[in-house]
């Protein structure tokens, strides 16, 4: 997910009453349900080695002492510079407490991330095996709304509370910051079911109204931001892949054999170089639907693309840019030889 979800969840878990048990609760479990993400610090070394890193040891179970040790490390610091300022905290840190909630926010970050179609390597590096739900689009507005709302609300009706006069009889009667991020996360939840669900009934549709004589290897059905009855359709066969739109609603499936067919080339000698160079090893390490050929040729240099079917649908129009998602390229020499990796659009230095 993008990264004010996991903020935002961060925080809607602190405040459904850790935040009463120690100081920094708030802070820490916020920060912590975003730390894993500091591996895009590896675009420092070029785009290539970021996505060979990207949801790598960060994003996993093992690191979560660690990382929950750094955000409480970090807190800490903050703590001493307030403390020295003579701003000492209304309530005194449980420093192990925090650690533990802090845990327990790394573990939110790999709940979301697996809940979209990029997919986590949880047990990493004891398996490099990638694990994703495919039920919610890697930016859910439904979901921001939601935990925004659970977490601003009560400073809304405190401010009216206090511009009217309101008694404390009737301050008592509306929902306060715990009741509310409470039922923000419990949404989230029942919203993660229902699209579960749906995307059940996604994949079943799929296979039912494809022609028997068609030899399926895999079935898969990609999310749509906001509307939890559409979904991109991929069906994977030897030979091609093939891709649709489904609605659930209306149990129909959109495709049209002329334009949303993509036959599978057979692997050409730069297209096997392209395959064997960094770049090529870590894409086909990740993913699921690969699409890999030949782009054309610059001056000697054959250029190879590589594309993800799971990242070429209209969900992700909103980046208006001329490159796929997450699509990547190598150009390779005739004899083999790769003199150039980009990923995204960006070269690999």
């Amino acid at each position: 997910m993008e990264p004010v979800t996991h903020f935002l969840t961060g925080a809607c878990l602190a405040r459904t009453g850790f935040n009463r048990k120690t100081a920094y609760a708030t802070l820490a479990m916020t920060l912590a349900a975003e730390a894993p993400d500091i591996d895009i610090l590896w675009l420092a070394v070029g785009p290539v080695t970021a996505f060979q890193h990207h949801r790598g040891i960060t994003h996993t179970f093992i690191a979560a002492p660690v990382m929950a040790a750094i955000t409480v490390g970090a807190v800490w610091v903050w703590h001493r510079l307030r403390t020295s300022r003579g701003r000492p905290p209304a309530m005194q840190p449980r420093w192990m407490l925090l650690w533990l909630l802090a845990i327990l926010a790394h573990f939110s970050h790999l709940l979301l991330d697996y809940t979209n179609n990029y997919g986590v390597r949880p047990f990493f590096p004891f398996s490099a095996t990638w694990y994703a739900a495919d039920i919610v689009f890697i930016i859910e507005p439904i979901l921001l709304a939601v935990l925004f709302l659970a977490l601003v609300l009560p400073l809304l009706l405190r401010l009216v509370d206090q511009e009217i006069g309101a008694s404390d009889a009737t301050r008592r009667m509306k929902p306060r910051g715990r009741e509310l991020a409470a039922a923000a996360l419990v949404c989230m939840m029942a919203l993660w079911l229902w699209r579960g669900a749906e995307h059940h009934s996604a994949i079943a549709l799929i296979r039912e109204q494809s022609p028997p004589e068609e030899s399926i290897r895999r079935i898969a059905a990609e999310p749509y931001p906001v509307n939890p009855f559409r979904w991109h359709a991929i069906v994977d066969t030897t030979d091609y892949s093939r891709v649709g739109e489904v609605d659930t609603a209306s149990r129909s499936i959109n495709s049209d054999p002329t334009q949303d067919v993509y036959f599978k080339p057979a692997d050409t000698p730069a297209i096997q170089a392209a395959k064997n160079s960094l770049l090529g090893r870590v894409y086909l390490d990740w993913s699921k639907y690969p699409l890999v050929k030949e782009a054309g040729k610059h001056g000697k240099w054959i250029a190879v693309d590589f594309r993800d079917l799971r990242f070429t649908y209209a969900g992700f129009s909103f980046l208006a840019s001329d490159q796929t998602p997450l699509s990547a390229s190598v150009e390779v020499a005739p004899d083999g030889e790769v003199d150039e990796m980009r990923m995204s659009g960006r070269q690999q230095h």
